[in-house]
């Protein structure tokens, strides 16, 4: 039996609840794949399973990093593999999340980009605050026309990560690439479902949730988070709601102005998922979500 399941799909498809019913029959441990589950102050703008959902089965690296860090795509794929070490031979890995920049690291492999020193971060954060996006990706176009070729004039993220990374390095970042890591898992050894509810229902899954979030208590999350005045460039800022409440907190917009800006952003993340999967990650089995434990079972046996 193949004893690593990945579990992808756009925000609200499912993923965790299957997930859950997947490692309860199996005896398996979740494992998150989601670049905002990671954050340990955003339980709940991020959907991250409950406490008593994780005191369920084992769950591994949700909210394990602090909202101050810039979790990197490689530091996860090295806790990723922690993980996989640490497991007892023959226990199922249930990776379950929507960043598929994850799972192709996982499967792919990744650049080997070293440690960034912080300091070179900050600087270019000041520079980004002092100039703006568009005198940086200028700047990114004289030293790297190849990356600055591949990054929309606006992808504040992108642009400061070629920038410290040709900053702390002298080199640019596909020289790294090419370099590259090996994959830490196999695909032979994987099943991998990519859940896709139908449009109408996948809107109403993602109004619902995010009604919820904020019955839960999302708007104290983003207060807390907000009183530490982190920098906005911070990925953990700029999670699906966090900037539309922020507003909201500071008086700028009415609550419902902020909900349904949180939920179109969220429901246009989900459409760019869908076709970032389609294009990018071939030889996924394409489910509904109440289709997937079936597919996988069967999948399971072949």
């Amino acid at each position: 039996m193949k004893t690593v399941v990945l579990i992808a799909g756009p925000t609200a498809s499912g993923k965790s609840a299957l997930a859950l019913a997947l490692a309860e029959r199996l005896g398996g441990v979740i494992v998150n794949a989601d670049s905002m589950q990671v954050y340990r102050d955003l339980r709940v703008l991020t959907a991250r399973p409950s406490v008593e959902e994780e005191a369920r089965v084992p769950h591994r690296l949700f909210g394990h990093v602090d909202a101050g860090v810039n979790y990197s795509v490689g530091a996860y794929v090295a806790d990723a593999a922690r993980v996989l070490a640490d497991l007892p031979a023959g226990q199922p890995a249930i990776f379950a999340g929507g960043t598929g920049l994850y799972f192709k690291a996982l499967m792919n492999g990744l650049a080997a980009i070293p440690p960034i020193d912080p300091a070179i971060r900050d600087a270019l954060r000041a520079r980004l605050d002092r100039e703006g996006v568009e005198a940086l990706h200028a700047e990114l176009a004289r030293r790297d026309p190849e990356a600055a070729a591949r990054i929309m004039v606006r992808d504040r993220s992108r642009i400061l990560r070629a920038l410290e990374v040709l900053d702390a390095t002298g080199r640019p970042i596909a020289d790294w690439h090419r370099d590259g890591l090996p994959p830490v898992i196999a695909a032979d050894r994987t099943i991998r479902v990519f859940l896709h509810p139908e449009r109408d229902e996948l809107k109403r899954r993602i109004e619902a949730r995010f009604a919820a979030m904020l019955n839960e208590g999302a708007l104290d999350e983003v207060r807390v988070l907000a009183a530490r005045n982190l920098p906005d460039t911070l990925p953990s800022m700029k999670a699906h709601g966090v900037p539309w409440l922020r507003r909201y907190l500071r008086g700028d917009i009415s609550l419902d102005e902020a909900a349904a800006g949180s939920i179109m952003d969220t429901r246009r993340y989900a459409k760019r998922q869908v076709t970032w999967f389609r294009n990018q990650m071939p030889g996924w089995t394409w489910v509904t979500p109440e289709e997937g434990m079936a597919s996988i079972e069967t999948l399971m046996q072949t």
